[in-house]
């Protein structure tokens, strides 16, 4: 495992090459992945959009910059996303947001298609979702995970399917408009929460 996750610091790459490569897919009406369907290039022209907007709108508080530089050791942030992914178009550019005020933590960012060995290291319930959040210490050696999603938005999802079986267009619509209500609080909120708590274990002297 500490070989399959150095590895993947080392060909990790920046937020800003991942919205390069995002953005020149969608100036050739493509993706990232191996499925090359309408729909997905569809999402990833809508989610370099929003990431563009986010870019520019989104606001970390004082106070909550404050918690991080406070609570945080040196970090290393590992995103597994995809650019058709709609969660993780609303995520990123808040994990980036933070990254960009608090020098202990380098955020990197890995395709998860092309790294299904460290997808499978951290699925949700069985699945391979993203946004994965894989928060490290200065020694590779892994805190803790967050996502896809918030609390909230997590039980906004298993409501919809409590009642309509499944997620349809109309509930991701929904849920894109709760996103944009939303401004990045309840991730922040989840990050100050549980990867303030992350910890390096403690050295053995045995």
């Amino acid at each position: 495992m500490d070989q399959l996750i150095n590895g993947s610091i080392l060909k990790a790459i920046t937020y800003r090459d991942y919205l390069n490569i995002v953005n020149g897919l969608v100036a050739i009406k493509g993706t990232t992945g191996p499925v090359q369907s309408e729909e997905r290039i569809y999402y990833t022209k809508l989610n370099a959009s929003r990431m563009r907007r986010l870019d520019k709108t989104i606001v970390i508080p004082d106070t909550d910059i404050e918690a991080f530089c406070g609570c945080a050791e040196k970090q290393t942030w590992l995103v597994l996303l995809e650019s058709w992914c709609g969660d993780a178009a609303q995520a990123i550019p808040v994990l980036n947001k933070i990254a960009e005020a608090v020098p202990a933590i380098d955020l990197k960012v890995l395709l998860r298609d092309e790294n299904p060995k460290l997808m499978d290291l951290f699925l949700t319930d069985g699945s391979r979702s993203i946004p994965k959040l894989i928060v490290l210490d200065e020694e590779g050696e892994v805190l803790g995970s967050w996502g896809p999603r918030s609390k909230i938005a997590t039980e906004l999802v298993l409501d919809y399917k409590m009642q309509h079986g499944k997620i349809d267009e109309k509930f991701k619509e929904e849920l894109q408009l709760w996103y944009n209500m939303d401004k990045g609080r309840e991730i922040i909120n989840d990050l100050k929460e549980e990867v303030c708590c992350f910890k390096s274990p403690e050295p053995s002297f045995i």
